[in-house]
Order: C-alpha cells, then structure tokens, then sequence
C-alpha cells in the first residue's frame, strides 16, 4: 500500500469513528444533548480532530443519513435495473427496504429518526440536503409504476403520488413489528408485511 493509499485508509477510519460515536450518542442521548466535545470524547478523539472533518455536528449527522440512504439506494438500483416485471421489482423493492430494516438497523433507525420527528433540527438548506438524499428512492418507484403505466400493465393517473404513498406505507408497516407480542401476537409480521405490498402492487392494475 503507498503512502496516498495509506493516508486516505486512515481518513475513512477517523470518519467512521466519528460517525460510530455520534450514532451512538443520538440513541443513547437525542440530538440536543450532542456536542462536538461529547462525540469527541466517545470517539475517543480531539475535538480539533473531529473539526478537521466536519465544520459542525448538524454536518456529521447529514453524513449519516446520507450514507444509511446510499446504501439501501444502492440495492434498490440492482433491482431496478433486473430484466424483471414492474409487480416483480416493486415486491423485491420492498423486500429490500424490510430486509434493510433488519440487516442494517442502524442506518434505518437513523432514517427513521429524522423522518419521524415532528421537529425540524436542521436550517434549511441543511434540511434539504436530507431530504433529497432520500428522495431519489422516491424517484426509482415513480419511474417504474409511470413505465408500467406507459406500457400498459398498471392503471394509475399520478406515479409520484404513489410512490410517496407506496414508500410511507412500507416505513409505518415496518414500525409494526414492535407489536408482535400484543396486537400481532398471532400473525407473523413478515407475511403481513408481504401480503399488505402484493395489495398495494395489485391496486395498481
């Protein structure tokens, strides 16, 4: 490994302490509470070091969300680009996004974190930074019930307006799974899961 191979390894992993610790400390303490010298004291590094690479902690948990939402975009975009039909992608997409639930819980919860409160903690510009990172999702599903619709196979006058319904319905169907042990105590929440998409996916035609 040479010295510039080296040096940008060793960024990436101050980056990542840096991220680690403030994921932490929004779920241990909330956003209010963070303070650059606390995410520097969990990281176990100075606060000078954490400036060198983010100008404030608002920018710090735009990384996070940014990289939680690239990630799953990112596999979002192979199911996209398979030679499949539109129900298919759209069964697979959602699958996806329950899967990533599990399988990446932390990037999900810090997601669902901001996209849950009822509190803007962000100025704008910064607000909008998040929300565009997500909104490429939004996109990908649009552009696949608007193809299905030019084509033939769905019936649907506005692909945007469901696409924001068909993506708020899987984030609140995903938040059920906290009721296993008392509503859904007979049901397997998965299957609930699938069998409210196949409704959704078959509305369409």
């Amino acid at each position: 490994m040479g010295v510039k191979e080296r040096k940008a390894l060793e960024k990436q992993v101050r980056r990542n302490q840096i991220l680690d610790a403030a994921r932490t400390l929004l779920f241990s303490t909330g956003i209010d509470s963070i303070s650059i010298s606390k995410i520097a004291k969990q990281a176990e590094l100075g606060v000078g070091t954490i400036y060198f690479y983010y100008k404030n902690k608002e920018q710090i948990f735009i990384a996070l969300q940014k990289e939680g939402v690239a990630l799953l975009y990112s596999t979002i975009l192979q199911i996209f680009k398979k030679d499949i039909d539109h129900e298919e992608k759209l069964s697979r997409i959602a699958k996806a996004y329950y899967n990533f639930s599990e399988e990446q819980k932390s990037y999900f919860d810090i997601i669902n974190y901001f996209l849950s409160s009822p509190i803007v903690f962000f100025e704008s510009n910064l607000k909008n930074q998040i929300d565009m990172s997500g909104h490429k999702l939004l996109v990908v599903i649009r552009d696949i019930v608007a193809d299905g619709v030019q084509q033939g196979f769905f019936n649907e006058e506005d692909p945007g307006k469901f696409s924001i319904m068909f993506w708020g319905t899987l984030h609140g169907l995903i938040h059920f799974k906290k009721l296993e042990r008392t509503i859904l105590e007979n049901e397997s929440h998965e299957q609930l899961y699938d069998y409210s998409v196949q409704k959704l996916v078959h509305s369409l035609k």
